[in-house]
């Protein structure tokens, strides 16, 4: 969630540091700092809010070594004293860190009896002085004796003032990379951040301390044990994080829809047959699977919702979909007959990686979905699926999830198909109609549609409310997410049927219903609900086929398909309505887009 940048090297620290963190801005911040080594001591720096009002503060900092910082707060409000990096009591260790120390405050306590001070109500101050407490003039004999003390996830970047040319890293359960060039050497939280400044790209494993110079990188596992480091293969990765004209990240990934679902669709079918590499099922081990779960967070779940309808519908098996911080402790009755399928867009998602530990202890069959190569959940699948979506800087994701939905029809078509639950030829009409779904999203996105006069009237309402059946209820859940996350307007989403038991209480003439009808199977209950809402009082707003008059046409399809359709339309609304507000629409408070911790 949190974003580290680290440089060593011959160029100017302070700026490839804070160049870096404004590009990790996306993961969520709302304080940042620095420390470098200069002058023979540690020079720290800090501000609230983003790394460009901390290049005002350090404008004439100079160094060739540091340590950078972008926050979201866990523990402790956001402010100058909370922001990392922290200091060791004696100013001699300098650290940042993302993730949790779930044990902090007896360390706390402990260092506390010991004479040490904590100026911060961070859980991360302890480490720095856990450091100080171990040390015994050998950095990274301090470093190992501290970090078995540690409950919970850490990356971690490390500066000591008696080592001016060493940066020391280590992580648990949080992703942490280092790049290495001539004469230079970076370490970030998230390999999008490296890509352009290295030529060699390496991921820290648990348990694993690297020491980093500006001409070499070494790394030792808990035992002390010298390790050899393979590079990552890095293909594909796409670095374009401009605007392209438009006003916000978040419009443009929107507008990006039809491109990353044909790029997601076209390494998956050869004409129409669908492959996916490397997936080690046999049919027979495809025929028995008995169960299907898929486990996800935020707009993940909602996708994984879809696709519990359509494999139950296909597959003809008992499906669910599953929030990943409920089935981690739920203590999931899977086996080796059970599928999981884990959705999660940057690979990295703390919850969803837990979920995926418990598939592979109780071994049950695991694929994944994900968007990042060399992601950790991608790292520990058997199975991946990748989807194409190219980075998402926006923090509210758009195209990420669509891509998702098409990996996830995609997948369920074959598994339908290789059980023999769904002929082949029966297979064609949906594989046809999936491949046009791309057009019709365009159709949708160059409709003339007053989306402004749509949002008024949702800044107009005290209640907004969507509804809608089967499919039409995911999409709903994921629609009132988006108004939620970058507007700030408390809304609800309810399957349809469920207004008459208790919710309908709530509606009167300063609600706003937002009904899907589309499904010809179900848009006559679904208007049934509407005009109940309508005898109390509300406005309602409908996203309808041209077979119905509405508020908000899109083209037809196959009803499995509507959930990429509609959610088109419920997207700009969201956008335009946050526009009017004039909220941060990119990066919306207190939100991530990369939730590392639990």
């Amino acid at each position: 969630m949190c974003g580290i940048m680290g440089y060593i090297g011959e160029e100017n620290a302070t700026e490839i540091i804070i160049s870096g963190l404004e590009a990790l801005e996306y993961r969520g911040y709302d304080s940042a700092g620095i420390a470098v080594y200069s002058y023979e001591d540690i020079i720290c720096k800090k501000c609230i809010g983003s790394p460009a009002e901390l290049k005002e503060k350090t404008s004439e900092l100079y160094s060739n070594i540091g340590i950078g910082h972008n926050r979201w707060a866990t523990h402790g409000r956001a402010d100058e004293i909370n922001a990392h990096p922290h200091l060791s009591q004696n100013g001699i260790f300098a650290v940042v860190h993302n993730g949790i120390i779930e044990n902090y405050e007896k360390l706390k306590t402990e260092l506390m009896d010991k004479g040490y001070n904590f100026v911060s109500e961070t859980d991360t101050e302890v480490i720095a002085h856990l450091i100080e407490e171990n040390y015994k003039g050998d950095l990274k004999g301090a470093v190992s004796a501290t970090l078995p003390l540690l409950e919970g996830s850490y990356a971690l970047a490390i500066l000591c003032k008696d080592y001016p040319d060493t940066i020391v890293c280590a992580k648990r359960s949080s992703p942490l990379f280092v790049g290495t060039d001539s004469n230079s050497a970076y370490i970030a939280s998230d390999i999008s951040a490296l890509t352009q400044k290295s030529k060699r790209i390496f991921r820290l494993n648990d348990g694993e301390i690297g020491l980093l110079t500006k001409d070499s990188f070494k790394v030792y596992d808990t035992d002390g044990c010298r390790i050899k480091k393979s590079e990552i293969k890095i293909k594909n990765i796409e670095n374009n994080i401009n605007k392209d004209g438009y006003e916000h990240f978040m419009l443009k990934e929107i507008m990006e829809q039809p491109a990353s679902i044909r790029k997601t669709l076209s390494e998956i079918f050869d004409g129409r047959k669908i492959r996916f590499k490397g997936l080690k099922w046999s049919a027979n081990d495809i025929k028995q699977i008995n169960n299907v779960h898929f486990v996800a967070c935020g707009s993940a779940y909602h996708a994984g919702m879809v696709g519990a309808y359509v494999c139950t519908e296909l597959f003809k098996r008992n499906s669910t979909a599953e929030i990943a911080s409920e089935f981690r402790y739920s203590n999931p009755c899977i086996d080796k007959n059970t599928l999981i399928v884990i959705i999660s867009q940057s690979g990295e998602t703390a919850d969803t990686l837990a979920a995926l530990r418990i598939a592979n202890e109780k071994n049950a069959k695991v694929i994944s979905i994900v968007n990042v190569e060399n992601s950790t959940i991608s790292l520990e699948s058997k199975n991946t699926i990748f989807t194409k979506a190219g980075p998402e800087i926006a923090v509210a994701t758009t195209k990420a999830y669509s891509a998702q939905l098409a990996a996830i029809y995609s997948l369920v078509l074959y598994l339908a198909v290789i059980s023999g639950e769904l002929k082949k030829i029966e297979a064609v009409k949906y594989i046809d109609e999936l491949k046009r779904i791309p057009e019709k999203i365009e159709t949708i996105l160059n409709q003339n549609i007053d989306y402004k006069t749509l949002s008024e009237k949702i800044l107009n309402s005290e209640y907004i409310c969507f509804i809608g059946r089967n499919y039409e209820y995911c999409t709903v859940m994921e629609a009132s997410l988006k108004l939620k996350e970058i507007s700030y307007i408390p809304c609800e989403a309810y399957a349809a049927g469920e207004l008459k038991h208790g919710t309908i209480s709530l509606i009167d003439k300063n609600s706003l219903v937002i009904a899907l009808c589309c499904s010809d199977r179900l848009s006559s209950k679904t208007l049934s609900n509407v005009n109940e809402t309508k005898a109390r009082g509300a406005e309602v707003l409908t996203v309808v086929t041209k077979k119905i008059s509405g508020d908000i046409i899109i083209p037809e399809t196959i009803e499995i398909y509507y959930p990429l359709l509609e959610i088109i339309p419920l997207q700009l609304l969201a956008y335009n309505t946050a526009l009017i507000k004039g909220c941060e629409i990119d990066k919306p408070k207190n939100l991530a887009k990369s939730v590392t911790v639990e």
